[in-house]
């Protein structure tokens, strides 16, 4: 493997550049270890050493959450391969037992395999490329009638082939459906909103109101007695939720029984949680929703943008109803700018902000190809769990309210400024099986079966992250926490 684009001054480290934003010392030379290298993929980005900043940064905030409580510090180990594998959530690494008692991989669902058939970069009228999003089934829906043709490949390439990029950029956005033209990276960085992210931290904490400072509650993990409410669904948002589950934190996952899920998502993003029923739309729900928010202390939501403001449920809604409150917002495009308000998805980001572009010309596809994994969810729920831990340790240390915002835009973004590799062509896609086995998690009778994850794969010397509950079924826990 041969690095390229690796000049310090201007591909910093992911780790240095998230350090950089938790501020303060540094860790203590030899406390993170990361080990290992890329690449585990068909791509040349540095899809596993970025994985791994982040994780080892998330670790790192753990840490001093760990240091306020206890006075003392852990040694953090992440391997870059184990790193890289955690973006196949939802895929290679789930495995069911059979009825002979072996394990074996879990089939695609076929809803995703549809999914990824058509949101692929499809040539426009003015040979530009366009990606269009057909998750969920009511998005998909605004897709095809804004295209006019069938829920196949082959129709939905005709249908794209006969608009202008930009036109059917903007005829997506006007439906609420989702969608991207494919850029280059230096036509990113020079449209506004390319050039609004460049100029923002890849993880936005903001005091948002004043509060007085709180101790962490007791406990032997570095998040014990969080409680953290998961409004989020899909893939970066409940990423965000689990990794703070895997520190310690009592997540609670709220959704409610008509909203459209992605089984192979839930159970893979799920682990060590529960989940609860409530429709914020209804009154009474509504205001149940409000009393555990009263009593928590990381709210986390994924919706469109400005859609939990409409509910009463936006970021100064719930500093008044909790001052304390650390509100995490996940979206694909940003704190602000003129496409702020747009919803999307991992591909979308990497369409936009010339990820694919780059994925294509590297492996000589002769088209933009996406990367071989939901690269930009993965990335954005590990930052997003380091933002509301650093929030954490600031409202301890000096009280406060706090919005952590973090989005696939800008995780796309920091990838590449890893700068790239070569020799990638013969990677494998996944671990070997002795690779899979050392961070293997048992987990039996969950409403999926009988189950070996892909666990956490960040080592800690004093409280190793873990998965402290089975994989829950949607809304199998009634809508309260648990007594500290």
């Amino acid at each position: 493997m041969n690095d390229t684009c690796d000049n310090p001054r201007t591909n910093p480290r992911a780790f240095d550049e998230l350090m950089a934003l938790r501020g303060g010392e540094r860790p203590a030379p030899g406390e993170v270890t990361i080990s290992g290298s890329d690449p585990l993929f068909v791509s040349p980005f540095r899809i596993g050493r970025t994985l791994a900043d982040a994780l080892a940064a998330r670790a790192v905030a753990a840490n001093d959450l760990w240091e306020l409580r206890t006075g003392l510090r852990q040694q953090i180990g992440v391997d870059v391969r184990a790193a890289a594998a955690t973006a196949l959530g939802g895929e290679d690494m789930t495995l069911a037992r059979d009825v002979a008692g072996a394990y074996r991989p879990i089939p695609v669902s076929p809803d995703v395999e549809h999914m990824a058939s058509l949101t692929q970069p499809w040539r426009t009228a003015d040979d530009r490329w366009f990606v269009p999003h057909f998750n969920l089934p009511h998005l998909e829906r605004r897709v095809l009638d804004v295209l006019d043709c069938e829920a196949t490949p082959a129709s939905v390439e005709a249908a794209v082939r006969r608009w202008k990029a930009d036109d059917l950029d903007e005829a997506i956005a006007a439906v609420d459906a989702c969608g991207g033209v494919v850029r280059t990276t230096p036509e990113w960085l020079a449209h506004p909103q390319g050039a609004y992210l460049a100029a923002r931290p890849v993880v936005e904490i903001t005091k948002i109101g004043d509060s007085a400072p709180e101790p962490l509650p007791d406990g032997s993990e570095p998040l014990a007695g969080i409680r953290v409410l998961d409004l989020t669904r899909i893939l970066a948002g409940p990423t965000t939720a689990l990794g703070m589950a895997e520190h310690g934190a009592d997540v609670l996952m709220v959704t409610a029984p008509h909203l459209p899920q992605v089984p192979p998502f839930v159970r893979d993003t799920s682990h060590g949680k529960r989940s609860a029923y409530l429709d914020f739309t209804q009154p009474d729900q509504a205001a149940r929703l409000r009393e555990l928010v009263a009593d928590a202390d990381v709210f986390i939501e994924g919706y469109r943008p400005h859609r939990m403001e409409a509910h009463g449920f936006g970021p100064s809604d719930l500093a008044a109803v909790r001052p304390g409150l650390v509100y995490v917002t996940v979206n694909c495009f940003g704190s602000g700018g003129p496409l702020g308000a747009r919803a999307g998805w991992d591909q979308v980001a990497q369409a936009v902000t010339g990820v694919c572009d780059i994925q294509g010309q590297a492996t000589k596809a002769g088209r933009p190809q996406l990367t071989p994994v939901f690269l930009c969810d993965f990335l954005t729920g590990y930052l997003g769990s380091f933002g509301a831990m650093l929030a954490l340790a600031r409202r301890a240390r000096e009280g406060g309210t706090y919005r952590v915002q973090v989005s696939l835009c800008q995780s796309a973004m920091l990838v590449q400024r890893q700068g790239l590799i070569s020799g990638f062509e013969g990677a494998a896609g996944r671990l070997d099986p002795e690779e899979f086995a050392r961070y293997a998690v048992a987990d039996d009778a969950t409403a999926y079966g009988d189950l070996k994850s892909l666990g956490p794969v960040i080592r800690m010397s004093g409280t190793p992250p873990h998965w402290s509950r089975t994989t829950p079924r949607l809304g199998s826990s009634r809508p309260e926490w648990i007594p500290r």
